[in-house]
């Protein structure tokens, strides 16, 4: 379960950023905030369902254009087999462990479905991500360092 003060903190970071929507899930406890404008919605839930609960800053002016993700991928020949890797969550997009390593993957680069293919940090905790499909490496679709959020493609991976 989410105290109060974790999700005041949530809230105020994602006012603080570009990010318009953070969900997490936790012990059966799931947490989705969203920022259309300038209104943000908690929406909190048990594994039993309960009442929404929903929290509104002030009104804005005129809500902005929805950001539409980029509508072009990688070219590839035969693009049925290409599976897209994504963020689970808003967070910090890392290669490697470290700035002195190595990265975890690289284009050609094959990988098994429990390949650890970047670190994804969020509230200073470093979330390591698995391809979860088994293939190649044929696209790496953000640069290191960059904010990602939710469902965000990251990977693009040709399966077998």
């Amino acid at each position: 379960m989410f105290k109060l003060s974790e999700i005041k903190e949530l809230i105020k970071l994602v006012d603080q950023t570009s990010v318009h929507e953070l969900e997490i899930e936790n012990e059966g406890a799931r947490l989705a905030i969203r920022k259309p404008g300038r209104t943000e919605v908690v929406n909190v839930q048990t594994a039993a369902p309960i009442a929404h609960t929903y929290v509104q800053a002030a009104p804005a002016a005129a809500a902005p254009a929805a950001v539409a993700a980029p509508a072009t991928e990688t070219p590839s020949a035969d693009s049925s087999n290409l599976h897209k890797i994504v963020s689970p969550m808003v967070g910090t997009f890392y290669r490697s462990p470290s700035p002195e390593a190595p990265s975890f993957v690289n284009i050609g680069d094959r990988v098994s479905d429990k390949s650890v293919v970047c670190i994804l940090e969020a509230m200073k905790l470093m979330n390591p991500l698995e391809a979860e499909v088994k293939g190649e490496i044929v696209d790496i679709l953000v640069e290191n360092g960059q904010l990602v959020e939710f469902g965000q493609p990251l990977f693009l991976v040709k399966t077998e």
